[in-house]
């Protein structure tokens, strides 16, 4: 009788345990404004997307695989496509208009920020990369890839509205979490 209380004790004890380290993983908020975020891009989306001549190309033809993105991948995905505009669309994309340079100065910004965040999840180990999620992202740096720097550039910037959209859909799940 009483090895079965044992064993039950310590099966709910490792239930709770993985319960917890589970939700641990998906607990990485990404505190910003997205209300801010997504008017900055509604200001600039017309004059960018103007720029594009690829209207049939797409950077992120991930769009599939990111929404089947798994809970404990959202945090890897998130950091490594906000990399991606860090670092490649962002430093690359040539822009003379002042005003549209401030709005997406202020989405960097914004970027960075979260960055910031992420990389204290990823100190903590709450943010573990699958292969499924370095494959969902080394497609999107392909398809970059496969344009000229300056197409791609403006074609990734136009196409932010659906990473914010990913963004803003999986804070809210995971703050809710």
């Amino acid at each position: 009788m009483k090895v079965q209380r044992v064993s039950l004790w310590l099966l709910s004890a490792m239930l709770i345990l993985c319960s917890v380290y589970t939700r641990s993983l998906r607990r990485c908020p990404v505190s910003v404004d997205m209300r801010h975020l997504e008017e900055s891009f509604q200001e600039i989306k017309r004059a960018i997307q103007t720029k594009d001549n690829f209207q049939n190309v797409t950077i992120l033809s991930t769009l599939g695989a990111l929404q089947k993105t798994k809970p404990l991948d959202v945090c890897c995905v998130t950091k490594n496509l906000l990399a991606f505009y860090v670092d490649r669309v962002f430093k690359d994309h040539q822009e003379s208009d002042p005003q549209i340079l401030r709005k997406i100065s202020s989405i960097a910004n914004s970027f960075l920020y979260m960055q910031k965040t992420l990389q204290q999840c990823q100190v903590q180990r709450q943010c573990r990369c699958s292969q499924e999620a370095i494959n969902a992202t080394k497609i999107i740096h392909d398809n970059y890839d496969q344009l000229e720097v300056p197409s791609a550039a403006v074609k990734s910037l136009g196409e932010l509205n659906v990473f914010l959209a990913w963004i803003g859909k999986h804070h809210q799940e995971t703050s809710a979490a």
